[in-house]
């Protein structure tokens, strides 16, 4: 009797003379992977949960054991320093979540096989907008702490969103490994900080293993199912999208009511469009098609939507045909810092464009629109959440389509209120010169956060003084806890400060002066009316636009001398003389000259009256006069970007 499956043997030459051996199956019954049933998990067997926490607590290393322990993936699959849901290469090389990604767990408890959707969130202010859209799909989630370096500033912020979402909180302690841990004192930072009950926290080690099996326990027990009905009209939530050259915009969706499976026809809440459902699937962690969605139950769909602006964040899909009101969404997110960027070399422009336009389709919260410069030729002015943000997205453009750009100094919005109308300003081109601003405006407002900065009371003293010298107002103060034997008390630190202030160096001062310890964060507080000035950097007398600056009137001296050292630097020197300049309006406020090239014209002459030898130079010196009139200064590519790269306030 043969076997069941017989493997046919043939033997064919390759290149070199060589001869190989091809294994071709000939049996038929080949085992396909068994489709997952998703309508045997009704509501009471899903629990949709995220994880909160800081940079560098723990949180990628803490879902990779979750995906590991409910075998989602193998073990092996791990590498020692390997997060799995971290997929972006600025992801892996800075330890930081970017872009926030989703995974489907089957985990069997009682006897009873349960789905768990993880759905990560990052850690960085900046990326403050992919926690909400996250968190709006949850309805628990972990909060997790380092045993060692204790309660943070983003940490206190993601909270209290969370909090006001009504998710269930579970907070984890995590490091209770490490040598530094205290996880006693840290657990009563907790306590006073989050109002958790030191009994509810569970201990783990993400890094071992250790306790992770209680967190998976506690998110079964703790967290609430989520509510729905599946004889109910469909009702999608969509929290996230992401665009794939083949298929179009792939959706993420929250199943509330009703059951989408493929070929339903679907309409959109927010754009009235009308799309077939052409594949659907959930994410373990790689895209697994499936028979259809349910209640409570969280997955992609692909449909036959091309344009990534018509996956709207916190719209409702439901099915044609039928009536639904929308559940709530969210606002969209608004950019707090703008930069222009343009190609090193013009010609490359066209294709740094398509590389723009590519990469923003992965992250719909930055913004672009087309920019000329007289100094840099072609590019995009692009508007971002953070100085963090913009520059992961440099370095997402350099990495994945290999770009070589130059970035000019970040910008925030301005709002110029004219007597009959307001105007926000991002590119400082376009804000008004001193002179207009005294007949046509009436006030010139600046965008400002509410910041909080943690750090231990040693560093008290340089953190108000690094505040105050950023035109920080309204500072107070507390103790977040007392200090131990071996480590002081922490204090969390609050104050108001304009948005300008920290889009520059404000984060590595912070750091530096704190020996990184320090821990920040901030949310938007509005804005306010403030003296400010646009300093435009003269080469022979003609302004460079791309150099324009906006600056408060207290800081317009110091930053127009230490810009017009820096640029005498890097500008080649000319055949004549070349005034480098600051100027406010109509003021020069700070002034230094490139010194010319001098060739001996006098080198050829032999004897003669020295009125000889003078009437030479006055000729060389009418030379250079005539020069200076009619040539121009260009700023090399190359300079614009060394000083770009070296900016400092």
């Amino acid at each position: 009797m043969l076997p069941q499956c017989r493997r046919a043997c043939f033997r064919i030459l390759v290149s070199g003379g060589r001869s190989a051996t091809l294994n071709f199956s000939t049996s038929s019954r080949r085992r396909a992977p068994k489709p997952i049933a998703m309508e045997d998990f009704t509501c009471d067997l899903i629990r949709n949960f995220s994880i909160i926490a800081h940079i560098d607590h723990g949180k990628s290393t803490l879902a990779d054991r979750l995906l590991e322990l409910t075998g989602t993936i193998k073990k092996k699959e791990v590498g020692k320093n390997e997060q799995v849901l971290d997929k972006l290469k600025v992801e892996r090389e800075r330890g930081i979540t970017v872009k926030a990604q989703t995974a489907s767990m089957m985990h069997t408890f009682n006897g009873k096989p349960h789905v768990l959707n993880l759905i990560d969130t990052p850690g960085h202010v900046d990326f403050a907008w992919e926690v909400s859209r996250s968190l709006a799909a949850c309805q628990g989630a972990l909060l997790l702490v380092d045993a060692s370096q204790g309660v943070q500033a983003q940490t206190i912020s993601v909270f209290h969103i969370a909090q006001e979402r009504g998710l269930k909180i579970i907070p984890v302690l995590n490091k209770i490994d490490l040598p530094a841990a205290q996880p006693e004192r840290i657990a009563a930072q907790m306590q006073a900080t989050f109002g958790t009950d030191p009994a509810d926290i569970i201990h783990i080690s993400a890094k071992t293993g250790k306790g992770v099996e209680d967190v998976l326990q506690a998110i079964i027990d703790r967290i609430p199912p989520p509510s729905g009905a599946p004889t109910a009209p469909l009702k999608a939530f969509l929290f996230d999208s992401l665009y794939d050259r083949y298929r179009g915009v792939i959706s993420l969706v929250a199943v509330q009511d009703g059951i989408l499976k493929k070929g339903d026809r679907v309409a959109s809440c927010h754009t009235n469009k009308k799309y077939e459902v052409q594949e659907i699937g959930i994410m373990h962690p790689e895209e697994i098609p499936v028979n259809g969605l349910y209640p409570g139950q969280v997955g992609y769909i692909a449909c036959n939507m091309k344009e990534s602006s018509e996956a709207h964040i916190g719209d409702t899909l439901y099915r044609v045909g039928t009536a639904v009101d929308p559940m709530p969404g969210f606002k969209p997110a608004q950019a707090m810092v703008y930069a222009g960027i343009f190609p090193v070399e013009t010609s490359d422009f066209p294709k740094l464009e398509e590389s723009i336009k590519r990469l923003a389709l992965t992250d719909r919260s930055v913004t672009v629109q087309r920019e000329s410069s007289t100094a840099l030729g072609q590019g995009n002015r692009l508007g971002f959440l953070g100085t963090l943000h913009m520059d992961v997205f440099r370095q997402r453009l350099e990495d994945e389509h290999d770009a070589n750009i130059i970035v000019t100094a970040p910008t925030v919005p301005y709002k110029i209120v004219y007597k009959d109308k307001e105007v926000y300003v991002s590119n400082p081109t376009e804000f008004p010169d001193a002179v207009d601003a005294a007949s046509k405006v009436k006030e010139i407002q600046e965008p400002i956060v509410k910041a909080s900065i943690i750090v231990p009371e040693e560093y008290f003293g340089d953190m108000m003084d690094l505040c105050f010298t950023h035109r920080a107002e309204d500072l107070d103060h507390r103790y977040l806890d007392a200090g131990t034997g071996t480590s002081s008390s922490r204090i969390i630190l609050t104050c108001t400060i304009p948005l300008s202030e920290i889009v520059t160096d404000f984060f590595d001062q912070l750091k530096s002066r704190s020996s990184g310890f320090a821990s920040f964060d901030y949310e938007e507080a509005g804005y306010k009316a403030s003296d400010l000035v646009k300093i435009v950097f003269l080469l022979n007398a003609k302004p460079v636009d791309a150099l324009a600056l906006i600056v408060h009137r207290s800081h317009e001296d110091a930053i127009g001398k230490e810009w017009v050292k820096k640029l005498v630097k890097v500008i080649p020197r000319q055949m004549f003389e070349v005034p480098i300049q600051a100027a406010v309006g109509k003021k020069i406020i700070a002034r230094e000259t490139l010194k010319a090239y001098r060739a001996d014209v006098t080198a050829g002459l032999y004897g003669g009256h020295v009125e000889r030898k003078m009437k030479v130079l006055e000729r060389q010196k009418e030379g250079k006069a005539r020069m200076k009139r009619m040539g121009s200064v260009n700023l090399p590519q190359e300079a614009f970007f060394e000083i770009m790269s070296s900016k400092k306030k």
